[in-house]
């Protein structure tokens, strides 16, 4: 008769084996959820993140008058100006804003009385840029007006300024999404003094 060989195991050693084996598969199970539950979230944030952006901040933080001169005839009333503006741009978002040339427009009611050009360039994530322009202000394209008359004699002029900016907001390099800044600024020149008053931007 042939002899069958049996190999003896310990029932502790495979207890322990079993816990072992157990013990990985959880171990498993848990970096799978983990894995699982860190892109959920970072897909979550970055959803958020592309809903969320908001249109950059376009405004003048200040303006200094230079050779003003200003005449208060009635029958040909007239101004002329240079303006050195400090124009802001403030990008709120978590990615870098580029936007495209532009023009701000300076009126008087709703005429035109100057423009100054703004250069294509970056803002930074959740940073603001500073740009400093000069624009000719002129009442040359003002035909008679009574009320300008009215307002040179008073000592006190009401510009407007407006502007847009087209770009894209860069986010993570992989995305990118068409925002714009708009300007609607007033202000207030006075005259006597030859300095800008009560500058406010919407």
């Amino acid at each position: 008769m042939m002899s069958r060989n049996y190999q003896y195991v310990d029932p502790m050693e495979q207890s322990a084996a079993e816990l072992h084996r157990k013990k990985r598969i959880k171990q498993t199970i848990a970096y799978l959820a983990a894995f699982m539950v860190f892109n959920i979230l970072f897909i979550t944030a970055i959803a958020l993140t592309v809903i969320h952006v908001k249109n950059p901040k376009f405004l003048i933080m200040a303006a200094e008058v230079e050779n003003l001169r200003f005449a208060p005839d009635t029958n040909s009333p007239s101004f002329n100006m240079e303006l050195h503006c400090e124009v802001s741009v403030k990008n709120t978002n978590f990615g870098q804003f580029r936007y495209e040339n532009s023009t701000v427009v300076f009126a008087y009611g709703n005429v035109t009385v100057g423009e100054a050009s703004v250069a294509e360039a970056g803002v930074g994530a959740r940073s603001t840029r500073e740009v400093n322009t000069t624009v000719n202000i002129s009442s040359d394209n003002i035909s008679r007006n009574l009320k300008l008359g009215n307002d040179i004699t008073s000592g006190m002029l009401s510009l407007n300024s407006y502007g847009r900016l087209n770009g894209k907001v860069h986010l993570m390099k992989v995305m990118e999404k068409r925002k714009s800044a708009h300007m609607n600024c007033a202000m207030k020149v006075n005259l006597a003094e030859g300095m800008i008053q009560d500058l406010k931007c919407n």
